[in-house]
């Protein structure tokens, strides 16, 4: 019989998804809800993309390059060269979103077991991500006081 895996019942709960039915109750009661929790965009799309999208005429919406489409990675070359760092185009990886990028860094750079230090608060899911990547969170507290700007390096 299948059953979840050792992993998978060390994994915390998102605490993002625990507040959501909370904001959807909110809303239904007529309050205003602010979603701090999710990356969504709160600027119009530029018409320029909207119409390049209405108006495009490709017959098949395919994969673009595992690591990004080619053309994009060498301008991001273009901006790291004028702000003074040297890259070639090869090193980056376009990932599909923030999740799979802090992702794929975990489990490229940390073995199992490694530590890795994060200014809190921070990204709830960074402690699902370490269960993933079977990494160990050592928190350091950044404080209101201090408008949450990095602690000194001796905190570290």
């Amino acid at each position: 019989m299948l059953s979840v895996s050792k992993r998978g019942k060390l994994m915390p709960p998102s605490p993002i998804r625990k507040l959501v039915p909370y904001a959807e109750a909110a809303k239904k009661r007529g309050t205003k809800v602010y979603h701090l929790n999710i990356g969504q965009p709160d600027i119009e799309t530029p018409q320029q993309i909207l119409d390049a999208v209405r108006h495009s005429d490709f017959k098949v919406l395919e994969y673009s390059h595992s690591a990004g489409n080619e053309s994009y990675r060498k301008k991001l070359v273009q901006y790291y060269t004028r702000v003074g760092i040297n890259v070639d185009h090869i090193l980056f990886i376009i990932t599909t979103g923030g999740i799979d990028a802090i992702l794929f860094g975990f489990m490229s750079c940390l073995d199992a077991g490694d530590e890795v230090i994060i200014p809190e608060p921070f990204y709830a899911n960074y402690n699902g991500f370490a269960v993933s990547a079977v990494v160990i969170v050592k928190a350091i507290t950044s404080t209101i006081e201090t408008v949450f700007a990095l602690p000194p390096l001796d905190d570290f």
